[in-house]
């Protein structure tokens, strides 16, 4: 794929980005080693101040960087918006707290002293994907760099200019050269830069394939790496919920981010005794939703992605339909329009066996389900090979504990809408990936947890 910036609203190229070659990787490398040898003795208080100095930058500049995001990857200007101040506040957050996060920790042992020490490994790599293009990077970068370490982004090719104006936030907030770089490469330049002694250890973002070949690089190469891949997450709705607010949040979690975000709900778990009051509902908020151009404030569905993603969203629904689902609406590509749009659909009856039951539908497709208690419930809910985060509504406290002891989840959200938080470690399991971001879990993936013993 060309790295370059293709708007997806009306698929026309707006610029295109050459490749580093590698002499140009090879100086980055360097730079970024020279780098860490110095920035891991800045103390806390300089590291904070530096990250206080983004996060000013980010809230000054936000409707800059939102347009940039909505131009390369279609998302609404209003949540792109969003997104920014996201930015701001997970910079903020390890600004105040990670001194606090990476203090000696004392043990009580037979020695006279003896502690848990935290210290910076070195050059990390981040992999990060184009459906939140500043935020999945600074839920990286802040954390990483308030320990000590130093950042290589090898962003998504679809937006290079969003790469390459976190690079220049860093820069400008004062951070030392070198601290965090933008690696303008593709994908094929990924196993050997983990393979170089020089990177310490990764993190992905993205798909299964994705997160598949960088964990055998890593493990290859006996490097720590987090992933944070895909989801299939269910959204539970037991009899007791409150209707209008469930639907309200089932609605706005499906179309987040154009529908092309991994924790967005996915799977609509209705029990019997609500399931057509709640899908007439869906169906008459969906179909009142407006798709159209991500930069007008009253749009909600701004283009997918890319062509490709167009497409195999449309593949999967027509599966879905063929092998016996019901399509209560959308269904199509907006056709009329130039661009990658795809109309917000709702698809039910599926199939015990259809193929729909074990995917990801990365666009504005919902798929529903009626069970008939609360043990079918968390048995569809759990039938996935994902397992990054769900969502359960319900007003009846033993139901509650019950979801939340016995969901396969990274995160399990009761009444709410399932988001990231820096507050909260972030990341799933089964084939959603492994490791944490955010928080303290978040700061301590990458680092050397050092056990010092002094008789």
């Amino acid at each position: 794929m060309a790295i370059a910036t293709i708007n997806p609203a009306t698929g026309e190229t707006l610029k295109t980005f050459e490749s580093l070659t590698d002499e140009a990787i090879e100086a980055k490398l360097e730079l970024a080693q020279q780098a860490f040898n110095k920035y891991r003795h800045q103390p806390f208080e300089q590291r904070a101040l530096w990250m206080q100095k983004a996060a000013d930058i980010l809230e000054r500049d936000r409707e800059i960087y939102a347009q940039m995001m909505t131009l390369e990857m279609g998302k609404t200007l209003k949540s792109a918006i969003g997104e920014i101040e996201k930015c701001a506040l997970v910079c903020r957050y390890y600004a105040k707290n990670a001194a606090q996060f990476m203090a000696d920790v004392p043990a009580t042992t037979d020695a006279s002293s003896s502690f848990v020490r935290y210290q910076p490994l070195g050059a990390i790599l981040a992999v990060m994907p184009w459906n939140f293009p500043f935020w999945q990077v600074f839920r990286f970068a802040a954390p990483t760099l308030m320990a000590g370490n130093v950042g290589l982004l090898k962003h998504a090719s679809n937006v290079p200019q969003c790469a390459l104006k976190i690079e220049e936030i860093f820069a400008q907030a004062g951070f030392p050269e070198g601290v965090f770089q933008t690696l303008l490469v593709g994908a094929d330049k990924v196993a050997d830069l983990v393979a170089d002694d020089r990177i310490k250890a990764a993190t992905l973002t993205g798909s299964e394939p994705a997160g598949e070949s960088l964990a055998a690089n890593a493990g290859k190469n006996l490097k720590k790496v987090v992933l944070e891949l895909g989801g299939s997450d269910p959204f539970i709705v037991m009899s007791s919920a409150d209707l209008p607010s469930a639907l309200s949040t089932a609605v706005t979690s499906r179309i987040l981010n154009n529908g092309q975000s991994c924790i967005g709900a996915k799977r609509f778990i209705l029990a019997e005794e609500i399931a057509d009051e709640f899908i007439k509902g869906f169906v008459e908020k969906f179909e009142q939703l407006k798709v159209g151009d991500p930069m007008l404030p009253e749009t909600d569905i701004g283009p997918l992605a890319t062509p490709a993603i167009l497409k195999e969203l449309d593949d999967q629904v027509q599966a879905c339909i063929q092998s016996g689902a019901k399509l209560l609406t959308g269904g199509r590509p907006l056709s009329e329009k130039a661009g990658n749009f795809y109309l917000p659909t709702i698809l039910t009856d599926i199939p015990p066996d259809a193929a729909a039951r074990q995917q990801e539908f990365f666009g504005p497709v919902a798929l529903v389900f009626r069970v008939a208690n609360i043990d079918e419930a968390i048995a569809l809910a759990n039938n996935t090979s994902f397992g990054l985060a769900a969502t359960a509504w319900t007003t009846v406290s033993s139901e509650c504990d019950r979801f939340m002891d016995e969901l396969e989840a990274g995160a399990v959200f009761i009444n709410g809408l399932v988001k990231s938080d820096p507050r909260l470690p972030f990341g799933g399991i089964k084939r959603s990936g492994y490791g944490r971001e955010l928080s303290i879990q978040g700061i301590h993936e990458f680092v050397n947890i050092k056990t010092v013993w002094v008789k």
